[in-house]
């Protein structure tokens, strides 16, 4: 085959990649062929491959055989390595302005959280880690019966799947319902205990309540985020999303003032946290319209009953 003619097969190659408007298997094949045609040439080597050859190498290069013995061209994708596609984002439709606005109270909540002058800091900790537990723990067993084996095989929230780590440190891949019951089990069994959290006058508290409370907040955000990314639905439907709302706010206000939690454990939720954490505008005053001046008859009326 001489230089032209092997010039002629790769523009025939290349055009017809233009009209088909991808990589076919025929312009490929003459393009790759007339290529290694013309290097072969040049070089002077009598151990050129047969044309037979150069095809069985193009299409063992080019070609992907599926199970069923089909085969298909072999192009660049956007799937994952292991041949996935990427899931799609799902929309967030607890961060949609018609549900961020409604909440149950519309002042700054930072108010809430401060620590109040002549108050200890491990009592202050300790009264609203008690009270968020309560309130997260209510707030859950409004939608229990929703979440289940079945339809929460794992403890997610976003892109993040949680596992639960015994006291031994071992790694568990459980249900939802199984990991809040574990979260739920263990903060009640801290903030009832005497030891960690006491309530009666002049006792100490441990060194490591600190600690404790950190670990506490964020098993209890684990939930919140669990609520708002697997049965958002459900509490809209309930309308119990006003109420959802409020207490997640208090409770990242709280967690944020004391450093309770790392930022990076609850960056998966800031699209909301950085909603629901600043206060509500306040609606505009209604514009005020001067009173009637009354009548004299209105002054004399007498009503008939």
């Amino acid at each position: 085959m001489s230089e032209q003619q092997t010039q002629r097969e790769r523009e025939r190659g290349r055009e017809v990649c233009r009209e088909c408007g991808s990589a076919s298997v025929h312009g490929l094949f003459t393009s790759c062929v007339g290529s290694f045609l013309s290097r072969a040439a040049s070089n002077q080597k009598a151990d050129t491959p047969s044309i037979l050859d150069l095809f069985l190498r193009f299409l063992s290069s080019r070609m992907r055989f599926k199970r069923n013995g089909s085969y298909t061209l072999n192009r660049k994708s956007k799937t994952k390595p292991n041949g996935k596609k990427p899931p799609a984002e799902e929309k967030k439709q607890y961060v949609e302005p018609e549900f961020t606005k409604t909440r149950v109270v519309d002042f700054d909540l930072k108010e809430l959280v401060v620590l109040p002058r002549e108050i200890d800091l491990n009592e202050w900790l300790a009264s609203n880690t008690t009270t968020f537990f309560n309130l997260i723990n209510l707030q859950y067993s409004t939608i229990s019966e929703f979440c289940t084996g079945e339809t929460c095989q794992a403890m997610t929230a976003c892109s993040t799947i949680y596992y639960w780590y015994d006291e031994r440190g071992k790694k568990t891949k459980c249900t939802a319902p199984q990991y809040v019951d574990f979260v739920m089990s263990l903060c009640q069994k801290l903030v009832t205990d005497e030891e960690i959290f006491p309530t009666k006058y002049g006792k100490e508290f441990p060194n490591s309540f600190e600690s404790l409370v950190k670990k506490i907040c964020r098993y209890l955000f684990h939930v919140l985020a669990h609520l708002y990314w697997a049965h958002f639905k459900e509490t809209v439907a309930l309308e119990l999303h006003g109420h959802l709302n409020t207490l997640y706010a208090h409770f990242i206000v709280f967690v944020r003032e004391f450093n309770l939690i790392d930022p990076k454990e609850t960056c998966i939720m800031d699209d909301l946290s950085e909603i629901l954490c600043s206060p509500v505008p306040a609606p505009p005053p209604a514009p005020s319209t001067p009173a009637p001046a009354p009548s004299p008859s209105s002054q004399n009326h007498v009503t008939e009953r």
